[in-house]
């Protein structure tokens, strides 16, 4: 069984920026086909943020295009979002999630995920 665990949450102000890191274990013998992240702020639904596959374009919401950035170490297995230029809407809590074979756009559908990491923005 594969497990996640995401770090690098925190709090910045406006401007700021912050690296969130999704550590993968327990399967070796597992393969990825898309990674992504997602998050839910308080009160609103959960959303895509960005997804990178083995063949498939790397996905960003409208939101964060320009200003993240995801990334995939594949010899430590570990999902990066290199989050820059935050600003309060960006305040949530951050889902890392691993698919071996599709990128659903719902977080229901993804195989493996993680706990969350919050993030918090202040102004």
């Amino acid at each position: 069984q594969l497990q996640l665990v995401e770090s690098g949450g925190g709090s910045v102000q406006a401007g700021g920026s912050l690296r969130l890191s999704c550590a993968a274990s327990g399967d070796g013998g597992y393969k990825w086909y898309c990674m992504g992240w997602f998050r839910q702020a308080p009160g609103k639904a959960r959303e895509k943020v960005a997804s990178v596959s083995r063949n498939a374009p790397t996905y960003y919401a409208d939101s964060v295009q320009g200003r993240f950035n995801i990334s995939h170490d594949n010899a430590e297995d570990i999902l990066y979002l290199q989050m820059n230029s935050l600003n309060p809407e960006d305040t949530a809590m951050y889902y890392c999630a691993y698919h071996p074979y599709i990128c659903p756009v719902d977080f229901r559908y993804w195989d493996f995920k993680g706990q969350g990491t919050e993030v918090t923005v202040s102004s």
